[in-house]
């Protein structure tokens, strides 16, 4: 299925500061404010699925939560976060316009519950180690809980210890499902757990951005960063700010065509 508009998330991968978070959200904002995408700025409070105790995992639920309402406010723009508690979904119900369920815990049924119960649309990331086709279970928690709009979004699946492959016939088999389907190519390049850390190759992010869009997505998800070699989490596989006006436009022309 390909709804009208395209859906375009994007933003760093974990809140840095309150000044940064503003400034990397306007961009995009003003970039898509003329195009025919449908954008959420995503950033996250808390990455507690970080694989280092020591990593920097975000200012937390109730500054993270005001840093986004600002977003709103000021950038003017829907906002979407990874919540990984049941008991943080309240609050965050009442801030973001989406949630996100992290690929870790997308099978959990409580978070899932809750999740529902926000009354919010819901986008789950397919874990790396879920079959695509099984995350009808998923969908099934959400929507029998009384959730009304549900995304699935693809990042690859684990292929060895350190590395992911994205499956594009993942794409279909989900889309069957009644979902839209997010491409999540910035996490696609990430290489998994590399000394502590996350590694990743950005130089892959527009070639299968391509590559997807001519399949047929229905929306693309980015981590973006001003400058991501110096990012506080995810930055080997973030895209740089300014390489998102080419990435959309490039993404949306393929899509038009093929469709």
């Amino acid at each position: 299925m390909n709804p009208e508009p395209f859906i375009y998330i994007a933003g760093p991968c974990v809140i840095e500061s309150e000044s940064m978070t503003l400034s990397t959200a306007e961009r995009p904002a003003e970039i898509t404010r003329d195009l025919p995408v449908r954008f959420y700025f995503k950033a996250s409070y808390d990455k507690a699925n970080r694989t280092s105790l020591d990593s920097y995992r975000g200012p937390g639920l109730e500054e993270g939560l005001r840093i986004l309402q600002k977003v709103k406010d000021e950038i003017g723009v829907p906002v979407i976060s990874d919540v990984h508690l049941p008991q943080d979904m309240a609050p965050a119900g009442e801030v973001l316009d989406m949630i996100q369920i992290p690929a870790f815990l997308g099978r959990q049924t409580d978070l899932l519950v809750a999740a529902a119960q926000t009354g919010k649309p819901i986008n789950i990331k397919k874990g790396q180690f879920i079959a695509p086709e099984d995350m009808r279970y998923a969908v099934d928690k959400l929507t029998g809980s009384g959730c009304k709009e549900v995304l699935l979004t693809e990042r690859g699946s684990t292929f060895g210890y350190h590395n992911l492959v994205v499956d594009f016939r993942s794409f279909s088999v989900m889309q069957h499902l009644g979902c839209p389907v997010i491409f999540d190519t910035t996490h696609a390049v990430q290489i998994p757990s590399q000394g502590g850390t996350s590694s990743g190759n950005r130089e892959y992010v527009l070639p299968l951005a391509r590559a997807a869009a001519a399949y047929g997505i229905d929306g693309l998800f980015t981590e973006v960063h001003p400058d991501p070699d110096n990012a506080l989490c995810d930055g080997p596989n973030s895209l740089h700010l300014n390489d998102v006006e080419s990435l959309l436009h490039t993404v949306l022309t393929i899509r038009d065509t093929v469709q």
